[in-house]
């Protein structure tokens, strides 16, 4: 911590709780505490119960966990694979190249969510590629709003690498797949799992574009909640938004080990 001075700790800290508590903490709290209760009749939610969990892991909840936990993995490895290719493609580019494509890629976080389903909305429901009606269009959506993140992480892994590695794998008379496969890639570990950790949790909580794409054979958990909490069913929308929650965690700690790993390598 740059402050040294005991009691400046103390204030940091304060201040930190202060700010993290009511704004992070408690909201999810109240949400934990929501998917146990059956009735809300005072400043917390009361009569503890687990039906609500029981409908949150059955039928059409375990359903929309499957096309959310789907979703978010294909358009993760998409993203993660088209980012790190354009990322590697920039790096080589001039200045002014690599800015333009940098826009590029920014371009789809730059604007609202709903913007970019409208657009994608409209390009997919016409011949040639009809994908409207799709499970498609609802990947390729998400894709397309988590690639801007894998592209900068790895854009900036590359940044930090030591060229010196490449160029002493080239005096040795590997080639530039070689360089890229044995060198490069291995060294850009940490920088994709994190990538992918980080366009995974984004894919498993957007709403605004998917409300706009999704068939009805295909409806991600955000909208399975939003669809709850509107119907009035607000303890159940809490537990699935638990799961949802306890989901994507897990998906993150299993990323997080193989990031550990590869960090140590």
């Amino acid at each position: 911590m740059l402050v040294h001075s005991r009691k400046a700790k103390w204030a940091v800290w304060a201040l930190f709780l202060l700010l993290f508590l009511p704004l992070f903490a408690l909201p999810l709290l109240v949400v934990l505490g929501a998917s146990f209760a059956t009735n809300w009749s005072s400043v917390l939610p009361s009569g503890p119960t687990t039906a609500n969990y029981e409908a949150a892991t059955r039928g059409e909840a375990l359903q929309a966990l499957t096309t959310s936990l789907v979703t978010a993995l294909t358009a993760s490895l998409l993203a993660l694979a088209a980012g790190t290719w354009a990322a590697l493609a920039a790096a080589a580019l001039k200045r002014r190249s690599r800015k333009v494509m940098d826009a590029l890629f920014v371009l789809p976080v730059a604007v609202p969510s709903v913007v970019v389903g409208l657009a994608i909305l409209v390009a997919f429901s016409q011949p040639p590629v009809l994908l409207n009606g799709t499970r498609w269009i609802v990947i390729i959506a998400h894709t397309v709003l988590v690639t801007a993140f894998a592209y900068q992480s790895v854009s900036a892994a590359i940044t930090r690498l030591d060229p010196a590695y490449e160029q002493a794998a080239a005096s040795l008379g590997a080639g530039p797949a070689q360089v890229l496969w044995r060198v490069k890639l291995p060294l850009l570990l940490p920088s994709l799992t994190a990538a992918a950790g980080l366009c995974f949790a984004l894919s498993m909580g957007e709403l605004s574009a998917t409300m706009m794409l999704y068939p009805p054979d295909w409806t991600p958990l955000p909208v399975l909640i939003h669809a709850s909490t509107d119907r009035g069913a607000l303890f159940t929308g809490s537990a699935i938004a638990v799961v949802l929650m306890a989901a994507t965690l897990l998906v993150l700690l299993a990323v997080s080990r193989i990031r550990t790993r590869a960090s140590y390598r």
